[in-house]
């Protein structure tokens, strides 16, 4: 081997925990994974917009939301080359591996971290041993540090191997705000993908186990609304006033009431208020945040397009104006039972996979599935792969942590169902 990386995949999955980035700030990680693949020597790296369609981006923040997470990478010592290529909110990075006719097989992971503190309690093992988070109210707790290393461990058994054909490997960033499918989807990479692999790890599942590919996750809509009224003094001439207050919370009171669908299940909430100035005065803005989800793309436009009706009524009550935005949404696409059953296969004969399942309900939502569909209108066939790791608490939660003999596994079934797939007739 001219690079080991499946010797470090423990280490890399734990540098990667170690500095942990939110959505559209992944500067250093992205310049991590372009070093990692240098050294891999794949024969195309595309990184920031080269890789993204930068118009289909989404839940984007402002510039002086990036700045800080820019300024930190490069005082990390960051190539300033990598840092010039994804400034201003284009990270990520599109990995190829070209061995001549065959097949493309596509596999996509995803960068981004949680808003979330990690514990610091003496028994929680990135702490014990020395890969606690460096990034204060930031941390992987969903395992996408863990995806990474796999991601780079399949490059380097699939450059081992006789695989004939094309590999892409899409390092997405953005997921947690479900803002970096689109933009990956409309990037060109993945247009001539003929096969699609995702993965997630844990979910429930312990180590051993194997989802063969996904089905129903939900298709899923984040909006915020800014009701817009006019001050007054809340003791002297409150009906002076447009209370935005009054329209936010009769908005929400509201969208709980949306009626559900007889074609299937749908969801809302409203996790975040913010808005007013004093309890004296009428509130002149506020600001909520909502999501919609629905077991069909239809179903979750539906719940969408009832949730902006019940904030223009609620506005018009109190006499406010209203402006409804989607920030980001994501829509359903399934694995293919073909390629399901192909991974199931090839799982079976993986050293440490005990128990195969060959599918199960989502049940939440992931912008990976814009990319499912543009593979599987072209024809191709997708395949959201979950690999089974003992977790002591749940993702997104302060004390996640995986099993790392999970990272061979998983290499393991993705890299040798890739090898399969270039056997087959194009």
């Amino acid at each position: 081997m001219a690079y080991d990386v499946r010797t470090r995949l423990r280490d890399l999955r734990r540098d990667f925990h170690r500095h942990p980035e939110p959505g559209w700030r992944e500067f250093k990680t992205t310049a991590r994974v372009v070093s990692e693949l240098e050294r891999l020597g794949v024969d195309e790296i595309a990184v920031g917009r080269e890789a993204l369609a930068t118009d289909d981006r989404m839940a984007v923040p402002d510039d002086d939301e990036l700045e800080p997470w820019l300024e930190r990478a490069r005082e990390a010592g960051v190539r300033e080359d990598v840092l010039e290529r994804t400034a201003g909110g284009h990270t990520g990075v599109v990995a190829v591996v070209d061995r001549g006719e065959g097949p493309t097989v596509g596999l996509r992971v995803d960068l981004d971290a949680i808003s979330m503190a990690e514990s610091s309690a003496d028994d929680h093992r990135p702490v014990a041993e020395g890969f606690r988070s460096e990034h204060d109210g930031y941390m992987h707790a969903c395992g996408h540090d863990a995806h990474i290393a796999m991601a780079l461990g399949t490059i380097e058994a699939v450059q081992d191997s006789g695989f004939a054909g094309t590999l892409k490997v899409f390092f997405q960033p953005a997921e947690e705000i479900s803002g970096g499918g689109k933009a990956m989807a409309e990037g060109g990479y993945v247009d001539d993908v003929d096969y699609l692999l995702a993965v997630h790890v844990g979910l429930d599942h312990p180590t051993g186990e194997i989802v063969a590919g996904v089905e129903k996750p939900l298709a899923m809509a984040h909006l915020t609304a800014t009701f817009e009224g006019a001050s007054a003094h809340a003791g002297r001439a409150p009906n002076e006033g447009g209370n935005a207050m009054q329209a936010a919370a009769t908005a929400i009171q509201n969208a709980y009431g949306i009626p559900r669908h007889s074609d299937g299940m749908t969801r809302v909430n409203v996790g975040h208020i913010e808005g007013g100035t004093a309890s004296n005065v009428i509130a002149e803005e506020v600001t909520i945040e909502a999501e919609v989800r629905g077991e069909t793309t239809g179903l979750m436009e539906y719940m969408r397009t009832e949730l902006e009706r019940v904030c223009y009524a609620a506005a018009e009550m109190h006499d406010c104006d209203v402006t409804p935005r989607v920030i980001s949404e994501s829509p359903r696409a399934d694995s293919h039972p073909a390629l399901r059953d192909l991974v199931g296969s090839v799982a079976r004969e993986v050293d440490g996979v005990e128990r195969i399942v060959p599918t199960e309900e989502f049940g939440v939502s992931e912008d990976v599935t814009y990319l499912m569909d543009r593979v599987q209108d072209g024809g191709g066939l997708a395949s959201y792969v979950l690999v089974g790791t003992d977790h002591p608490t749940n993702h997104h939660t302060p004390t996640f942590d995986i099993d790392e003999a999970s990272l061979e596994i998983g290499v393991s079934v993705l890299a040798d169902t890739a090898i399969e797939l270039s056997k087959r007739p194009v």
